[in-house]
């Protein structure tokens, strides 16, 4: 039986409890005065800054894009003003709703939703976010007439680049179109000429130059971002604009480019497929680059429509494709000029020296046949080079070696990049053993035979360039050597200070070529478009020229008489032509190579006639210049046609097999 407690145990007990319980309370007070001490006191610039980012939101502003010029001043791209159509997704009640009810008023297609929805992806929901671009004043105008429906939607005017000139020059200056994931990647650790990082640079940006110009200069045309400081409120609206750092525009590229000149040049084509390239060769200076066909970069300015990019991207012309600075074909026999400029300056050759053209070269058991039937008789270097005379250039390439004339035309720059400031180069094709060992697995195709350097010599064979790098190494024979970039940007005004920076324009190396030698090439070339192949397109013009005209075999006929009316259209040879005026000190080069047009003298040759009235003349009078293609097709073949590229040497065509 227990025992009762005594009262006073009862009472001391109860007080032990009631002190434990107030040491707790003290103890549980002070560490919430500690916490609140620790947060309030010790971290308060922390948790301020955090407070502080929470309610301010830092909102990028894309800057303007710059300009690009002409040497002329005129534009050839800039930014226009433009009505949207933005919504604010944080300031509509019911977005699909309102989407659907703005179907009624404004033209709302798929691809504007598809785009919508992937911006407001990536978008914050206080951000206004594009639906559709472009509107005309009647949309705006039936819109600003139902404002009051739609809360959180609004007209805004916004900047788009445009090309102005549509189509000219299309492929040098390029377009711009939106990022992909892969350009978001390199951007994040790319950085412009100064070595500034560009990744920050971009926040907000949406759009991005693709080729061209507009890719090679991007960081030079972006500008830089500015920002908004803007509050929000918890639920994530917009409330007031603390604070704005202006975005810089863009630099403004003033080309080398003559707009009128490239009109000339590119309306002288045609529908005819090809390319042109005009130089200064006293500086490098891209004075028109076409490639025909082409097409209008503003079709991408707001993303290019399916049916628009499907037509150009199978279109059997190939538009897309810069054929001046991409497209390597056999030269033909505007290599010859090159070949006799080697064999002086290797001292294989001396301008007397002569052959006798019996119409035919022999080489081991293969006989190589001359252009002309009966051969051209007595031919010195200069003969050669106004009659166009293949076994002249068979038995050169012969004395020359492959090796040697693979080491003189690369110093021409052969086989190599220019450099020249737009993306998308090609190197070519300068053939050589080491190359045909790298180009070949198999041992016995690796194997260079004797016979190729004979191709090769009047540019045949595996011979591949593009019209760019046959204007630029005929510039650098006529100046002695002394090599430029071929460049098409001449100078960038910083927007910012208005600071105008002019690009380099000295020569990039120095080549050492006898003046000589260079004047007596001139002197052949002038010899082609006075008494030669060139003489007829030629005929009467006020300035003097030299040229040299060629023509690129498609495929090999196999000993057959070639006759371009019993051929497809896209079987027949390519035309060839390269010249330069005026003679005394040239001032403009030219490289021209037109798709399956036959002769040089018929297709390519008055083309570059158009070319120099134009620009030495000041004017587009052909003068006496016949261009019937028809009743030329039947005529003698003035120069040897040659294999396509990428093939083995084709036997030319009027050799017996």
């Amino acid at each position: 039986m227990s025992r009762l407690q005594h009262p006073e145990t009862v009472l001391i007990s109860f007080r032990n409890r009631i002190r434990l319980a107030g040491v707790l309370v003290f103890l549980f007070f002070g560490i919430l005065g500690a916490r609140l001490y620790h947060l309030q006191v010790a971290q308060k610039n922390h948790y301020t800054t955090r407070a502080e980012s929470n309610r301010i939101s830092l909102v990028p502003i894309v800057p303007n894009r710059g300009d690009i010029v002409d040497r002329q001043g005129i534009i050839l791209a800039r930014n226009h003003s433009a009505f949207t159509l933005e919504l604010t997704p944080s300031h509509i009640p019911d977005l699909e709703t309102t989407l659907e009810e703005l179907k009624v008023i404004i033209a709302i297609e798929a691809k504007d939703l598809k785009r919508f929805r992937r911006l407001m992806r990536e978008s914050r929901n206080f951000e206004s976010i594009l639906l559709r671009t472009r509107l005309s004043d009647a949309e705006v105008a039936r819109f600003a007439a139902n404002r009051y429906r739609f809360p959180g939607v609004e007209v805004k005017a916004r900047l788009f680049r445009q090309y102005p000139e549509n189509t000219l020059a299309a492929h040098a200056i390029g377009y711009i179109s939106r990022i992909n994931e892969e350009e978001k990647n390199w951007l994040e650790s790319a950085t412009d000429t100064a070595g500034n990082p560009q990744g920050g640079n971009y926040k907000g940006a949406t759009l991005i130059g693709k080729i061209g110009l507009e890719k090679e200069y991007e960081f030079e045309l972006h500008g830089s971002t500015g920002y908004a400081q803007v509050e929000v409120d918890a639920a994530g609206h917009a409330v007031r604009v603390l604070k704005r750092s202006p975005p810089t525009p863009g630099n403004t590229l003033t080309l080398t480019l003559d707009s009128r000149l490239q009109h000339m040049a590119e309306a002288a084509f045609g529908a005819r497929r090809g390319s042109l390239v005009a130089l200064d060769p006293r500086n490098g200076e891209v004075l028109a680059l076409v490639s025909s066909p082409a097409f209008d970069p503003n079709l991408f300015v707001d993303g290019i429509r399916f049916d628009d990019w499907d037509a150009l991207n199978h279109h059997p012309d190939k538009p897309m494709l810069n054929r001046a600075i991409y497209s390597a074909h056999p030269p033909g026999s505007t290599f010859k000029p090159l070949m006799a400029m080697g064999a002086l300056s290797e001292k294989v050759r001396t301008p007397e020296q002569s052959i006798v053209d019996p119409g035919f070269f022999r080489f081991g058991n293969h006989t190589f046949m001359d252009d002309k039937r009966g051969g051209h008789g007595v031919v010195n270097m200069h003969r050669s080079i106004v009659s166009s005379c293949n076994t002249y250039y068979y038995r050169l390439a012969n004395d020359m070696g492959i090796e040697r004339i693979s080491r003189f035309m690369r110093r021409l720059g052969l086989g190599n990049q220019t450099g020249i400031d737009i993306p998308g180069e090609t190197k070519g094709i300068l053939p050589s053993p080491e190359w045909k060992e790298k180009r070949f697995k198999n041992p016995q195709q690796q194997k260079w035979f004797p016979g190729e350097t004979i191709s090769v010599g009047i540019g045949q064979g595996y011979n591949a360039y593009t019209s760019l790098q046959m204007a630029h190494a005929l510039a650098n024979v006529l100046n002695e050597g002394r090599v430029f970039r071929p460049h098409l940007v001449r100078s960038i005004r910083n927007t910012a200070t208005g600071e105008t920076r002019f690009l380099e324009t000295t020569p990039i190396r120095q080549e050492m070529l006898d003046p000589k030698h260079v004047a007596f090439i001139k002197n052949a070339m002038a010899g082609v478009n006075k008494e030669g192949t060139g003489a007829r397109a030629f005929a009467g013009a006020a300035y003097t020229s030299g040229g040299k005209t060629g023509t690129a075999q498609v495929f090999s006929l196999r000993g057959q008489r070639y006759s371009a009316s019993r051929l497809q259209e896209k079987l027949r040879d390519h035309s060839w032509f390269i010249a330069f005026a005026p003679v005394e000190k040239p001032r403009i080069v030219l490289a021209i190579m037109v798709e399956n047009g036959g002769f040089g003298a018929v297709s390519a040759a008055p083309i570059a006639r158009k070319v120099f009235d134009f620009y030495l003349a000041g004017n587009t009078v052909m003068g006496a210049v016949a261009e019937d293609e028809a009743a030329s097709d039947e005529e003698a073949d003035p120069e040897e046609p040659e294999s396509a590229p990428g093939t083995p040497p084709a036997t030319p065509r009027n050799a017996p097999t």
